[in-house]
């Protein structure tokens, strides 16, 4: 309430902690030359510097040099010429829910505008209260259902912090309980934080177990294609899934796989039991976007379209992908190669066996603070960014962990 009539009418609004934020100021005012960024989510070059791909370069020369390229306002959904080349990506091009004509996308504000956008659609439109999140998981996605009205937000089990596994037996466990109607929201490859991912049995599994129950699945795609540098492999759940018949959002960000951090290309696709549901579905969510921000940002979206839509820049970028999967793959293999080497208390096959941008390395806060008051590298909590390595700090990292671990219990 306000104090008095002159009061300000914030004046009682509390700030919000951003740890993210902090540990880019920290990082920033930090002078060490031996500083390192182990919390940051994009992918960096082994000068440890922004990559842009060079299927994206040329991509943006040909943008620049036709002229009838415009500046004009999108569809509220984006352009068919986006959205159809972004499906048929994820779930290829002789996905029956393509030949069925019962799958659409649309074009939102990258991975976490098509989160929220399925989110407040389930809300709002379907009445649907439940969701079932992984522990741990990225840290945006509570966040997001909580913010479109989701009351009740329970977690499934994912992590066995013992074995530094995934631990699949608890998450169906969780599943099984889960009430009817419940939303899901699983990690397509490349699990954010872990690295872990299912088995192809135990996505069967899971799949099984989801249908039974009747449960409502949202994927979350990040990493096609550098997870594994295959776009395809890491295609497989929502595949499976989709082959399954089974109903399914799935938010899919293009600001990994193309470097386009800022231009927040994404899409969110819908894939149905029958036809005859996409028109409504479609309004609805259009109408979602049309109250929310009117239309989405072209720049992004036209480099990602003119990509897919160009042989021979979709197979450079497809090669593009698979130098950035093997340099992840090598930096895993150094810091396990130096674990060996200084005979790091513990088990560390789990950094080689996790895929992705990340590792989930099980540190304590203490031996967070440890690295960072000691050895001046910034991490989040028990998350590092494969990236932030190079084979120029590989073994200053990998020594410093090894401090924490041996000094630091707990």
């Amino acid at each position: 309430m306000l104090g008095n009539i002159s009061s300000s009418f914030f004046v009682n609004v509390e700030p919000v902690p951003n740890r993210v934020s902090n540990l880019f100021q920290e990082f920033g005012e930090d002078t060490n030359a031996s500083k390192v960024n182990l919390f940051i989510g994009t992918y960096l070059s082994e000068e440890n510097q922004p990559y842009i791909l060079p299927a994206v370069r040329r991509a943006e020369v040909k943008i620049f040099e036709n002229i009838t390229t415009d500046h004009e306002y999108l569809s509220p959904c984006g352009q068919n010429s986006y959205t159809k080349p972004a499906i048929e990506l994820l779930l290829g091009k002789d996905s029956i829910a393509i030949k069925e004509h019962r799958v659409h996308g649309i074009q939102s504000l990258s991975g976490t505008g098509a989160l929220h956008i399925g989110a407040e659609f389930l809300h709002a439109v379907l009445g649907l209260k439940t969701v079932y999140i992984s522990n741990p998981t990225w840290d945006k996605h509570e966040g997001i259902f909580r913010r479109v009205g989701f009351k009740d937000i329970r977690s499934y089990r994912y992590w066995n912090s013992e074995t530094h596994s995934y631990d699949f037996n608890g998450m169906l466990d969780d599943l099984e309980n889960a009430p009817e109607g419940a939303t899901v929201v699983l990690h397509a490859c490349a699990h954010n934080p872990t690295g872990c991912d299912p088995t192809t049995d135990q996505w069967t599994q899971i799949a099984n177990t989801i249908e039974r129950k009747r449960l409502f699945t949202f994927f979350d795609s990040a990493y096609q294609g550098i997870a594994t540098g295959d776009l395809d492999n890491d295609a497989y759940a929502v595949r499976y899934f989709v082959s399954r018949g089974l109903e399914l959002f799935c938010a899919q960000s293009f600001s990994k796989i193309f470097g386009l951090y800022g231009e927040r290309a994404g899409n969110l696709i819908v894939v149905h039991k029958e036809p005859s549901t996409v028109k409504a579905v479609a309004d609805q969510i259009r109408n979602i976007i049309m109250e929310t921000y009117l239309t989405p940002p072209e720049h992004g979206a036209r480099i990602v379209e003119t990509i897919l839509n160009d042989n021979e820049l979709y197979e450079e970028w497809k090669q593009n992908l698979r130098v950035m999967a093997r340099r992840i793959k090598t930096s895993r293999k150094s810091l396990y190669d130096e674990f060996i080497r200084l005979k790091t208390p513990g088990s560390w096959d789990y950094i080689i066996d996790q895929i992705g941008m990340f590792s989930y390395t099980g540190l304590s806060e203490n031996q967070v603070r440890h690295l960072k008051g000691n050895f001046h590298i910034y991490t989040r909590e028990k998350r590092i960014a494969m990236c932030g390595l190079n084979q120029s700090n590989v073994a200053y990292v990998a020594k410093a962990i090894h401090s924490a671990i041996t000094s630091i219990r707990n």
